[in-house]
């Protein structure tokens, strides 16, 4: 005995239209040079983007705040100079003192 199979089912899977589009589909999603994978990576590269987009964005503010200070005191940026350059007077002496975790 044969198994029963509707005509209606036999006569969707041998639609020449049905057929284009599945081909179609599978084309797009996975044979095509923008398919899925690659939209996926995508995507998350701009994720990373942005968070380093952000943190570039604070750290230009700070810099720029702190640029904004060392160009209006004179106090501050001798401040900075003997911090970050380690300068000092002629009748100064430095001690560095260097602390480990």
């Amino acid at each position: 005995m044969k198994p029963f199979i509707p005509k209606a089912f036999f006569k969707t899977i041998t639609n020449k239209y049905l057929f284009f589009f599945l081909i179609f589909c599978v084309w797009m999603i996975f044979l095509n040079e923008n398919n899925i994978l690659f939209l996926r990576q995508n995507i998350n590269k701009l994720k990373k983007y942005k968070v380093e987009a952000t943190f570039y964005n604070e750290k230009i503010k700070a810099d720029s705040a702190r640029l904004k200070e060392l160009q209006t005191s004179a106090k501050n940026l001798e401040k900075f100079a003997r911090e970050q350059f380690l300068m000092k007077k002629k009748n100064e002496d430095i001690f560095l003192v260097i602390e480990k975790d």
